[in-house]
């Protein structure tokens, strides 16, 4: 399947930004079931510095600086994206999830030990003690890794309401845990935090899910947005990504953009400006499908 992805970011101030520096995740990323065939960014107004690296996780970061005064700023990523079906293995038939905790618990393990640092507490995802209950529910004894990871998800997609203005990019995991409430974003860091409590390695994807109008309406321009979910780290398998709000292992419709321990990682748009007083922000995505 083949996409055409715009997201485009505004910022306008109350008044001038003498400078700004800016840091920007928005770049899908190449990988084993997705291509990127092209991927632009625009800046406006003209940037004095930009330039483009691969951090870490091997995501694709740019950052640039606007060194003259100005009273807006618009950041637009076009790409093009070519998304295969991920073969999925039989849940039921991975190994037990305490194998993989042991495994992961071995420092000195040739091929994990680059893996670890997702079994690790992170910025937004400390130790939680509820987080980690919750999930122990699914990882009973003897379990395989997948089929206990797939119960997780449902029972969060089943138990978690979905409240798009109830959390912030701030909000605590022990608030969502306590409220049973959030987006997306707090849905990934909920399951990562319980899978790190049980010693099992998670990471945080954000990027894109192709949504599609109701049967014979038209789709509204700029009505998509940013997604996220979660992958769990299966050794001999790799990672296999789950979308908890949904209740479903992505496929072709996921679009991935990067992945990092928690969305601080991957935060499609950060950075520092002087000036510039209160500021409006709107952001407006299309995931729309290429024929041919």
């Amino acid at each position: 399947m083949k996409y055409r992805i715009s997201h485009r970011t505004r910022y306008q101030y109350a008044e001038p930004v003498s400078l700004c520096h800016s840091l920007v995740h928005l770049k899908p990323r190449q990988g084993h079931y997705q291509r990127c065939l092209l991927s632009q960014l625009r800046v406006d107004p003209w940037p004095a510095v930009n330039r483009e690296h691969e951090d870490f996780f091997g995501n694709r970061v740019n950052y640039f600086s606007i060194q003259q005064p100005h009273e807006a700023l618009e950041v637009t990523a076009v790409s093009e994206v070519e998304v295969t079906r991920p073969n999925i293995p039989d849940l039921s038939r991975t190994p037990a999830w305490e194998l993989v905790r042991d495994l992961l618990g071995d420092r000195e393990h040739p091929r994990l030990a680059t893996k670890q640092i997702f079994t690790l507490p992170s910025p937004q995802i400390p130790l939680d003690a509820a987080a980690r209950a919750f999930a122990a529910a699914s990882f009973t004894p003897g379990r395989p890794l997948l089929e206990a990871t797939c119960d997780l998800m449902a029972r969060i997609f089943t138990e978690f309401a979905y409240d798009p203005h109830f959390t912030t990019i701030a909000t605590p995991i022990a608030e969502v845990m306590e409220h049973r409430r959030g987006v997306c974003q707090d849905f990934a860091h909920v399951a990562i935090a319980g899978l790190r409590g049980l010693g099992l390695a998670a990471r945080y994807v954000s990027g894109y899910l192709e949504t599609l109008p109701p049967p014979g309406q038209a789709k509204l321009q700029g009505s998509d947005a940013s997604h996220a979910w979660f992958a769990v780290l299966v050794p001999e398998l790799g990672w296999i990504d789950f979308d908890p709000t949904n209740n479903l292992i992505p496929g072709e419709q996921h679009i991935t953009t990067a992945l990092g321990r928690d969305f601080h990682d991957v935060t499609p748009m950060r950075g520092i400006f002087y000036g510039g007083g209160s500021h409006e922000l709107t952001v407006a995505v299309d995931v729309n499908r290429v024929e041919g």
